[in-house]
């Protein structure tokens, strides 16, 4: 698989992610904390695998050229 996310993207997807998984953590015990818990891991996620099927989908690359 082709990396698809990089530079200022993954940086941006790395401070996100692990915001909304901070928030997540200490409201666990509600709706919106659980909700923000999954979108901040998939960021995160994301941000280190450097691929997202979004981007994919969508043509998006912003590795730039190696």
């Amino acid at each position: 698989m082709d990396k698809n996310v990089g530079g200022p993207a993954r940086l941006l997807r790395f401070v996100i992610g692990a915001t909304l998984l901070t928030f997540g953590y200490r409201n666990r015990d509600r709706t919106i904390g659980t909700i923000a818990f999954l979108c901040g891991s998939d960021l995160f996620a994301t941000a280190v695998i450097q691929r997202c099927p979004v981007n994919a989908v969508f043509g998006i690359d912003t590795c730039g050229t190696d």
